[in-house]
């Protein structure tokens, strides 16, 4: 039978016996050594032969026979049942000549430096406190939280961002007038609020111009029509939306992105005159207002009135995306056509929501957003000193809160090239017409600082300024000089 042990690599763990024989025997069918119908040697005189426990060879047959390589019947011997293919191959067909393939155009490089919106500091994840927040909860989680969710999100987590909404945002959380809903985040939790509203007969929606093109998508995919409203330097323009078919709008009140404009308070209590007068509602988009960072967060308007403002808010800008937790504050009054509309909508895994509790319970939530403000804010100053020394042509706005400025540039400007220009070179930049309904004789780039380390931040603007060299126009020298 040959080295029934064989060989094996040094350093590597010994194989069981019958794993050896097996792999012995396995080799010599497969070289053809022991032919297709060939009878292998009893097991008690093979163990005899080689020294092994008869249990040895029962096993290394039992395993080849599972593996189609031998057969056995009860009252004959065990049989090789298989055989290598030693048949020539068979000629092929002559092909009609391959048609020319057309050349593919070279592959991007891939991408060094994000100056994209969108993220926060993924490198600053508290990995350490979450797993201990997992650990917690799932040591200690009760047998029924294992059962099958509430659609509306545990109560433990709904109590739990009830109470930080109230303290942290000035937010009405008060069980008589709203109800808390927990959702995988803002988009999940826009598509439930336009479902429920398209089933109270509201049909037409009002968006904020520029805005995440995302949460457009996500009031067409519910059935609404959607309109555009500009934004100026106090916010949304509430006469303009008056002038709209909408009764029901979104909003970022605390922090529009991308102008990153503060909702006045005159326009503020404007625009909850608006949506009494309309019988309608506002639908407040409170994405990333806890970063602030010349004064304290702005509350949110939802406190004003919460029988006609529903809260948007998840922990995608605060903590991660990945986690895909947010939260959905409706007006009591709209609840059972909240859960009505959505029937088979999934709340987040149980145990990730008692995470988050536990996390925002020991105080870990408020300690992670003081340190991000601290690391933002000098982050943000490096940012703008840096364009201000490589790009002295553009001018920076919406730096007080956020995780994104812009950079306006002058006039004629071809912002669309040099975002492609530095994607060329390894560096990703947001247009700002991209969050627009229509394009603008306007000029500027969104440029995210959130996930972006602060030794990247210079050679990053470099590549910006490089990018925009052929992008942006030159000013000629005065003939008359």
């Amino acid at each position: 039978m040959g080295d029934a042990a064989g060989r094996r690599p040094s350093g590597a763990r010994p194989r069981r016996l019958h794993d050896r024989l097996a792999h012995a025997l396995r080799t010599a069918i497969r070289d053809g050594r022991l032919p297709e119908g060939a009878a292998v040697p009893p097991s008690r005189a093979l163990a005899e032969e080689l020294g092994y426990s008869r249990w040895v060879v029962t096993e290394a047959y039992a395993q080849l026979i599972a593996e189609g390589y031998l057969s056995a019947r009860v009252g004959s011997a065990t049989r090789v049942s298989w055989a290598p293919d030693t048949a020539p191959p068979r000629p092929r067909a002559r092909r009609a000549p391959a048609r020319p393939r057309a050349r593919r155009a070279p592959a991007r490089p891939p991408i060094r430096y994000d100056l994209a919106p969108g993220l926060p500091d993924l490198r600053a994840f508290p990995r350490r406190r979450w797993a201990d927040a997992v650990r917690t909860v799932t040591g200690s989680a009760v047998h029924y939280d294992l059962g099958l969710p509430d659609p509306a999100g545990h109560a433990v987590l709904r109590t739990t961002v009830a109470e930080y909404l109230r303290r942290s945002r000035g937010a009405d959380a008060h069980a008589a007038s709203v109800s808390v809903s927990v959702c995988a985040g803002i988009t999940d939790g826009l598509v439930r609020t336009c479902r429920a509203l398209r089933a109270e007969g509201i049909a037409d929606l009002a968006v904020e111009d520029p805005g995440w093109r995302r949460l457009r998508d996500a009031a067409t995919s519910a059935g609404l029509r959607v309109h555009p409203v500009p934004v100026d330097h106090d916010g949304l323009r509430v006469d303009d939306l008056a002038r709209t078919p909408a009764r029901a709008v979104v909003v970022g009140a605390a922090h529009q992105f991308p102008t990153g404009t503060v909702l006045s308070p005159a326009r503020r209590a404007r625009l909850v005159r608006w949506a009494r007068e309309v019988d309608g509602f506002v639908i407040e988009d409170d994405y990333d207002a806890e970063f602030r960072y010349d004064h304290h967060p702005v509350a949110v308007m939802q406190g004003m009135d919460p029988g006609r403002v529903f809260l948007l808010g998840s922990v995608s800008k605060t903590l991660s995306p990945a986690l895909g937790l947010g939260w959905l504050v409706a007006p009591a009054a709209v609840t059972p056509a909240l859960r009505a509309a959505n029937l088979v909508a999934a709340a987040p895994p149980v145990l990730d929501q008692l995470a988050l509790a536990t996390f925002i319970d020991r105080g870990w939530y408020d300690a992670h957003l003081r340190a991000a403000r601290r690391r933002f804010r000098s982050r943000r100053d490096l940012l703008v000193r840096t364009l201000g020394a490589q790009v002295p042509e553009g001018r920076v706005a919406g730096t007080a809160a956020g995780l994104h400025i812009l950079l306006h540039l002058p006039d004629g400007a071809d912002t669309r090239a040099a975002v492609r220009a530095a994607a060329a070179a390894g560096l990703r930049l947001a247009d700002l017409d991209d969050y627009r309904a229509q394009r603008s004789a306007e000029r500027a780039l969104v440029l995210g600082y959130g996930n972006i380390s602060d030794t990247e931040i210079p050679p990053a603007v470099a590549l910006l300024r490089e990018a925009l060299r052929s992008a942006v126009p030159r000013s000629r020298p005065d003939a008359d000089r």
